[in-house]
């Protein structure tokens, strides 16, 4: 009996170290080292058919800055109206702001932690889909202040120096691409719509030219019967 009592003594003991041994991180950064925030961007491009609605989704934390802007390129089918209704919503479900336009932005600072509902709604065409390029994501400034005070403290002016420098530039870089995916967006829209006038002067001015030459023919079979003459024999002669 004393080896088992002394076995299950020692598989009691190594349960309750593991178990003391486990460690619970917090998501709150609540530590010395404040909590990353990365920004996030989409840039993308979709067709929206006639009556439909588009939804997606994107997270973000608080005290963040949200961006969303869209463009409507081209429209697939007989209508053109080319307008388009744009929607965003919170986590809970509440209306932040609605664009109705060809083209329009969003922005708006992220005030609680969760997922954000951005919609596109194609109302206005219902024989017609709509290709719409979008671009939308969060970023941030940088942590809270007293986090940066904490960590100077620890740092020396020359590391503190080289990481504001960083975040500087990659906060840079990061609107440097917002910008570069506006004029993107702008880029394409025009490519689309110049595409359609010379789709549309094109086929148009074939449809002329056969007209011309189909007037033409028909002018020249009605003015070569005006010259016919018949021909008179003895038993068929012209009246006077």
């Amino acid at each position: 009996m004393s080896p088992l009592l002394l076995w299950a003594g020692l598989v009691v003991l190594n349960v309750g170290t593991t178990a003391g041994s486990q460690k619970t991180e917090t998501l709150s950064g609540s530590g010395e080292q404040p909590l990353f925030r990365e920004a996030d961007r989409h840039d993308f491009a979709i067709v929206i058919v006639p009556e439909g609605i588009e939804c997606f989704w994107q997270f973000a934390h608080q005290s963040g800055y949200f961006y969303f802007s869209y463009e409507v390129q081209r429209i697939l089918g007989m209508s053109h109206d080319r307008q388009i209704a744009a929607t965003a919503h919170t986590p809970q479900g509440f209306l932040i702001e609605t664009s109705q336009d060809v083209r329009g932005q969003i922005n708006f600072s992220t005030q609680e932690t969760g997922y954000y509902q951005l919609c596109l709604k194609n109302q206005q065409n219902r024989f017609s889909s709509i290709q719409v390029y979008l671009s939308f994501g969060v970023f941030y400034e940088g942590p809270e202040t007293d986090n940066k005070q904490n960590r100077r403290k620890q740092l020396n002016d020359t590391l503190d120096a080289i990481e504001e420098s960083t975040q500087k530039v990659q906060s840079n870089v990061f609107h440097m691409w917002r910008f570069y995916n506006f004029a993107r967006m702008r880029k394409m829209a025009d490519f689309f719509l110049l595409q359609s006038n010379y789709n549309y002067v094109y086929w148009w001015s074939i449809a002329q030219s056969l007209v011309i030459i189909l007037s033409g023919i028909l002018q020249l079979y009605f003015v070569k019967r005006l010259f016919n003459v018949p021909t008179t024999t003895d038993t068929k002669k012209p009246r006077c």
